[in-house]
């Protein structure tokens, strides 16, 4: 299946490409020649029709439309199990939480970060994974009762969740909760994301709902837009006639979530590389958390959180357009190569 879906999806967006060279080239010429071909008796239009280069782009866009209706047909029941993936209750009895926090030079806001989830009534840990910071991170978040630990070398944001991760099946917590340091996520959003434990293995937020997010936060039009395409992409890796997927989702670079114990821990070892503490995904570790859940048939549900404005300056420099693109490309390559 995911063959299929890799030559639909790469082969979608070379006959797109192709398609629409076709279509502004010949707009182009009705333009700049449509007139003068008409006055000379010629029929531009009908030029096209019998094109030669059109055949085969016609012959070709069948051929993928075929492809996908193949696709369609053998994912019809694909992940519909009664047992596996529909309504299942599980109530979580007496909930602890453990919030893991990857920081790296974050002195402005982690005090503050601590601090909010430790005031919330199920948090019972908060475990900072902090990248070698340079400022006043590490003394603030212990100040304010987080465990941290500092690594001697800044390993990136993935190395630090899946580190974070690690440690917190070392606590006694039944739940274990994801976020960033930078204050965009807010604490008490884990009281209504807490219930739907009860139902499910991973409760993933989404920042894309207008008015519970701040107004002038990161999420540009390119984020968002970019960020609800590749959800969709996901879908459709995923995806069954009966529900058009196994999973709902609409934000894929959205890493504050919620996941019971027992279900993290079939996955920590499949995080990484063999043989390596080098987490699978880089930068998209969130949505590679998210693939790996379905594919060990986790029961998975987004719902929307608030979002507020960033604290300090983007580390990875999302922000910035041509990194953000780039950004992009690799949770497209992640989404189509694993």
């Amino acid at each position: 299946m995911k063959k299929i879906f890799f030559v639909l999806t790469v082969s979608f967006f070379l006959i797109l490409i192709v398609n629409l060279a076709w279509i502004g080239l010949n707009l182009y010429l009705i333009t700049k020649d449509g007139i003068q071909s008409l006055l000379q008796g010629r029929n531009l239009l009908e030029s096209i029709y019998y094109s030669v280069y059109l055949r085969w782009i016609l012959l070709t866009d069948v051929l993928w439309m075929g492809l996908a209706f193949t696709f369609v047909l053998r994912n019809k029941h694909y992940k519909t199990d009664s047992l596996l993936h529909y309504l299942h209750y599980h109530p979580m009895e007496s909930p602890s939480i453990c919030v893991i926090i990857p920081t790296y030079n974050e002195e402005l806001s982690i005090g503050k970060v601590v601090r909010d989830f430790f005031n919330q009534r199920f948090v019972k840990y908060v475990i900072v994974i902090d990248n070698n910071s340079s400022d006043n991170t590490v003394n603030i978040a212990a100040n304010s009762g987080a465990k941290v630990i500092k690594k001697n070398t800044n390993m990136g944001y993935s190395h630090s969740l899946v580190m974070g991760l690690r440690e917190a099946l070392g606590t006694d917590a039944n739940i274990i909760a994801t976020t960033e340091a930078d204050g965009t996520y807010n604490a008490y959003d884990i009281e209504k994301m807490t219930p739907y434990l009860d139902n499910c293995d991973m409760v993933i937020g989404t920042r894309q709902h207008q008015i519970i997010t701040e107004k002038g936060n990161q999420n540009s039009i390119m984020h968002v837009l970019g960020n609800y395409f590749l959800a969709k992409l996901i879908q459709i890796k995923y995806f069954n006639l009966q529900h058009m997927g196994v999973v709902n989702l609409s934000d894929v670079g959205c890493v504050f979530r919620l996941i019971r114990r027992e279900s993290l821990e079939t996955l920590t070892q499949q995080l990484t590389h063999p043989n390596s503490d080098r987490a699978i995904g880089g930068v998209g570790i969130g949505l590679y958390f998210t693939m790996i859940g379905i594919e060990n048939n986790l029961r998975i549900i987004e719902i929307p959180i608030t979002f507020n404005k960033r604290i300090g300056l983007s580390k990875i420099e999302s922000n910035k357009p041509l990194k953000a693109i780039k950004i992009g490309f690799t949770f497209l390559w992640i989404i189509l190569a694993y």
